[in-house]
């Protein structure tokens, strides 16, 4: 019985001997492995988040970059098919002069040549170059604006004049001084026309 009182007062003596040589140490030093464990784990789910938010930062940076380098694309061959379409635009407008010309001299001769076996050939030689010249034009997308007897567009006519008359409604082109003419869907230039308009 002696003997089984005297290991709890032993132990006790123990307690006592660790608890003063613990005396002058920090209690953080003095923390479980458990506080340790959790701070690690904090600290890792943190650094986690921060990776998880920086790669998603960049996804969307590369989905901005592609969808830029797309545009990019998009409007680089928007404008090489728009200079393969209107490359002859200068051309083309300068070239005008030569038909309208050609359009004066059928038109300058009076109908009693056009028989004469003189003038016949020289009238069939210009009327052959001008549907030459129309050929071409059609080939490359040149077309002529329509305008007599259609309503004024300011966007495809150039009004010269009014024409008082009661035979035509208002705004109606009933003269035409310059054909205009159109490349692809672009105006080439516009029809210099005379408009109807109530007399006074």
């Amino acid at each position: 019985m002696n003997d089984d009182k005297s290991e709890p007062q032993g132990s006790e003596t123990q307690d006592a001997a660790v608890e003063a040589e613990l005396k002058g140490v920090p209690e953080e030093m003095l923390a479980d492995d458990d506080g340790e464990d959790a701070a690690e784990e904090g600290g890792l789910e943190e650094a986690l988040s921060n990776l998880r938010s920086d790669l998603e930062e960049q996804k969307q940076q590369v989905l901005y970059a592609r969808a830029e380098t797309q545009n990019v694309r998009r409007r680089m061959e928007k404008d090489i098919a728009d200079a393969r379409a209107y490359a002859a635009t200068g051309f083309a407008r300068d070239i005008l002069s030569v038909a309208d010309n050609l359009s004066r001299a059928i038109e300058a001769v009076p109908a009693d040549l056009r028989e004469d076996e003189k003038f016949k050939g020289l009238v069939v030689g210009i009327e052959a170059t001008q549907r030459e010249v129309e050929k071409v034009f059609a080939q490359h997308g040149i077309t002529r604006v329509a305008a007599m007897n259609m309503p004024l567009d300011p966007n495809q006519h150039q009004a010269m004049m009014e024409i008082p008359t009661d035979a035509h409604e208002p705004g109606t082109i009933i003269q035409e001084m310059q054909s205009g003419y159109m490349i692809k869907d672009r105006l080439l230039r516009p029809a210099m026309v005379g408009v109807a308009k109530k007399p006074d």
